[in-house]
């Protein structure tokens, strides 16, 4: 139960509210909006998804940039509220194409009537896409194409020769295109989160991929779909499957620790030929979650030395190798490296040449920070940075720094080869052929190396 939700923008701007129970003060937006801007508790950067502050419990999620906020008084659960915001901003992305300030100030009128069936006097009602849409009449303002922000490449759908811009799926699942067509297609996500954390002499500690296989339909008519999965598939550690299926594999199968499906996925066939059969309802959802901890290369390998140079100098050399196939380029990568504390300045070279990459140096938190725009497998990359001290040191300055943070997206890559062998629909006609669309991303978790 919630007494109120509202959608903050990055300058704190309340785009949406609903009171539904006036049990909470009218100024809690700005509360909470103050209270995570200038967060400084319990040595965080950030604000946690949940806090509480004079007996109101906030909620929090952040959807490319807006603050999805919950409040209540009561004793709820965390993880439902938190699901239950994570599903709203789902919904109304459903309904609108693209989920954006601007998007949400178009069409407020039917973003309210969204919220007001979901959620009824603070209880959710529900969050089906499909369902709602007997009870939503407003149509969508579609944003205009120019005012999205730019693609990066991570946005590109490929399949074969074919590209498609990430725009491809973003359109509301009850606009029809412009001249009043609708053209068929489905969207097939495999988007793998990886945990890895290294040793100071780089050798892997722990591992872990959470992954999810995630679909959009615009399939008229929801008809069935088959998706066929890697058939040296397995789930369990010891080759034992969600349903006690038993099998060999070889030392290349994919082994699964475990996984989930969604309701409306059909196991049937799943045991003899790993294929899921599902009629897919309007929207996203994710067909299966799943989890895996066997040893995987991880994508990127960190080396990193830190040594004095001379009188409160000190220096830093920092080389990161992608071990991913030359034809793949991971977007948006970024390496965070806590300095000691009583360092002052620090200057960085880079190699001679090199373009897209920025280097800077937070003196508030004592951080070396490098970006670099895009990095294509199989290169190296170094960076040099010339630390100045503000006292001698007195201990081992590797316990002073580190460990080194990293966070990337790799399009059209996955680590645990897990692949979609096949995407069949169900024929109404000869002449009925849907667009199908798979990508594949690994992003960055916590991907840490030691010192």
């Amino acid at each position: 139960m919630i007494s109120q939700f509202f959608v903050l923008s990055q300058r704190g701007d309340n785009i949406v509210f609903r009171d539904y129970r006036g049990e909470v003060a009218k100024g809690s937006a700005e509360i909470f909006f103050r209270k995570v801007k200038f967060w400084k508790e319990d040595g965080q950067e950030e604000a946690p998804p949940v806090f509480n502050v004079d007996g109101v419990n906030y909620f929090h999620v952040k959807v490319v940039g807006l603050l999805f906020v919950a409040t209540t008084r009561v004793n709820v659960s965390p993880s439902l509220v938190l699901e239950l915001l994570q599903r709203i901003a789902r919904v109304i992305k459903d309904y609108l194409g693209v989920l954006s300030e601007d998007s949400l100030r178009k069409n407020f009128v039917l973003v309210y009537e969204l919220l007001d069936e979901v959620i009824d006097f603070g209880y959710m009602q529900t969050t089906s896409t499909e369902v709602l849409k007997s009870y939503i009449f407003n149509e969508p303002i579609m944003v205009d194409a120019a005012r999205l922000q730019p693609l990066r490449p991570a946005a590109i759908f490929m399949q074969g020769t074919k590209r498609m811009p990430g725009t491809a799926i973003t359109k509301s699942v009850v606009a029809n295109e412009p001249g009043g067509r609708k053209r068929e297609e489905i969207f097939v996500d495999i988007i793998e989160k990886i945990s890895v954390t290294f040793s100071s002499s780089g050798y892997i500690l722990t591992s872990e991929i959470d992954g999810t296989i995630q679909m959009k339909s615009y399939l008229t008519g929801n008809p069935e779909i088959r998706l066929a999965l890697n058939e040296d598939l397995s789930i369990g550690r010891g080759g034992e499957s969600a349903n006690d299926y038993r099998s060999s594999y070889g030392s290349g199968a994919v082994i699964l620790d475990d996984c989930n499906f969604v309701e409306s996925v059909r196991l049937d066939s799943f045991d003899m030929d790993r294929t899921l059969a599902l009629v897919p309802p309007d929207g996203e959802f994710p067909v299966m979650n799943y989890r895996m901890t066997q040893e995987f290369k991880p994508p990127f390998h960190i080396n990193c030395l830190i040594e004095e140079a001379g009188h409160l100098k000190g220096e830093v050399i920092l080389k990161v190798r992608a071990e991913f196939p030359s034809n793949i380029t991971a977007n948006t990568v970024v390496l965070e490296m806590p300095l000691p504390k009583y360092t002052t300045r620090a200057s960085f070279e880079l190699e001679p040449g090199v373009t897209g990459q920025r280097t800077d140096f937070k003196g508030a938190n004592k951080k070396l920070e490098w970006d670099l725009e895009k990095f294509v497998g199989g290169v190296e990359h170094t960076l040099r940075a010339k630390l100045t001290f503000s006292q001698d040191l007195h201990a081992n300055i590797t316990k002073e720094a580190g460990p080194v943070s990293m966070t990337f997206t790799i399009p059209m890559y996955n680590v645990s080869r897990l692949q979609v062998k096949y995407l069949q629909i169900a024929k109404k006609s000869s002449s009925y052929n849907p667009y199908r669309w798979v990508r594949y991303v690994t992003q960055a978790n916590s991907y840490v190396a030691r010192i």
